[in-house]
């Protein structure tokens, strides 16, 4: 059989043909646990009634103006947006990559708004900010900038979770006008900071005067039990978040938040996007923060995700091989010491959707809604495949 679509995804043998909740219907009517939700977007599972009725309606009424226009819609989703968050201005785009294009040139014209020449954006090794040429450079993962040279200048890397590199890189680099980071790196192997890195980085923005880029692409949408990863610590508002993912529920939708000393930096004519902020994908965003809100959500990702966390490090934590478990409301990863792809295919031979990252880290990103018969469920499934997986290579505990 041909295929006339861009092999760009190294693709599993399965189509999917309907949805509902966390499970997943293929074609051949074989039912799966989603425990990857799209990779952190379905955040409120699939086919879900709310966001279904938001697109139909919004289909029937009005699915696209230009950005020359008004769009009452996109101001009440960055009404609801900057309250939630605290911050004061959203752009709307397309997807987690577009939105950190625009953090990025966000960054860079409020350097040349200073008098910077060629301003230097702070990035973090293990990162992940997209596939475009500007996120690329950003991600801290050379595999995925292979055969893409030349990249963009004005990226300095640094640690991520070392807050003296960070000092010495800013010491070195008087041009830096921006750190960007993740505040917990999804696609690095769900690597969670010390509890004082974010605050930390968001003191020395503060006395430097400059920019702190927080990519919550991943995190935020309360997948990690709070609306975003930074309200889980006092005083670490960024001046710019990034946002997509759970905020559409699968409608293609991105946002970039400025706040303090970045609002004001684009002005009209700066940046701007054909599709971003639509009434379709708008009215599905809102439709997704009011069943957020009114199903308590927050509170049921956070004490699922400490339960499926406490579960894991019980049947899995004196298992030779496992190296780590760790995470933060249902952004969960179990670091093995060996590489552990093939998980990802075993898995789905038992009904479970599941993804590896950064080679060892098996990640788990369930939706949001999962219940408690469903989430022990993933954590049954997972134990067993982490033990058979292990016992069919040499491995090593960790003191």
């Amino acid at each position: 059989m041909t295929d006339s679509v861009m092999p760009t995804y190294g693709r599993l043998d399965v189509a999917f043909a309907k949805g509902q909740g966390a499970w997943l219907t293929d074609t051949n009517d074989k039912q799966y646990l989603d425990a990857l939700s799209g990779i952190a977007v379905c955040n409120l599972g699939h086919s879900h009634p709310a966001v279904t009725r938001a697109i139909q309606h919004q289909a029937e009424t009005l699915v696209h103006t230009s950005n020359f226009y008004h769009i009452p819609l996109q101001s009440q989703l960055a009404d609801r947006l900057s309250v939630l968050s605290g911050m004061e201005q959203v752009f709307f785009c397309n997807s987690g990559a577009e939105a950190n294009e625009a953090a990025i040139k966000i960054a860079r014209k409020y350097g040349h708004n200073k008098g910077i020449d060629k301003p230097v954006v702070i990035v973090m090794d293990g990162s992940f900010h997209g596939r475009t040429m500007a996120t690329l450079t950003a991600t801290g993962n050379a595999k995925v900038q292979v055969g893409f040279d030349p990249l963009l200048p004005g990226f300095v890397r640094v640690p991520y979770n070392d807050l003296d590199a960070l000092r010495m890189a800013i010491g070195h680099w008087p041009e830096a006008v921006a750190v960007m980071l993740e505040p917990i790196q999804g696609e690095g192997g769900v690597k969670t900071p010390d509890p004082e890195f974010l605050a930390g980085v968001r003191s020395i923005c503060t006395q430097r005067k400059l920019l702190m880029i927080l990519d919550e692409v991943q995190t935020g949408i309360g997948r990690t039990g709070q609306w975003f990863a930074f309200q889980h610590k006092d005083d670490v508002l960024p001046d710019v978040m990034t946002l997509a993912k759970g905020l559409g529920n699968g409608m293609p939708i991105g946002a970039c938040l400025v706040a303090d000393k970045a609002v004001g930096v684009l002005e009209a004519g700066n940046h701007g996007s054909t599709f971003g902020g639509n009434p379709l994908a708008c009215s599905a965003a809102l439709a997704v923060l009011d069943t957020i809100e009114k199903d308590k959500l927050l509170s049921h990702v956070q004490q699922l995700g400490a339960y499926m966390l406490a579960a894991f490090a019980e049947r899995l934590e004196d298992q030779a091989g496992v190296k780590d478990i760790r995470g933060q409301g249902l952004m969960l990863g179990i670091e093995l010491t060996v590489p552990c792809a093939a998980l990802v295919k075993q898995a789905l031979e038992e009904g479970l959707l599941i993804n590896v990252t950064a080679d060892s880290v098996l990640r788990l990103l369930p939706p949001l809604i999962i219940n408690q018969e469903e989430a022990d469920l993933i954590v049954e499934k997972v134990c067993k495949l982490v033990r058979d997986f292990l016992s069919t290579h040499a491995v090593e505990s960790v003191a």
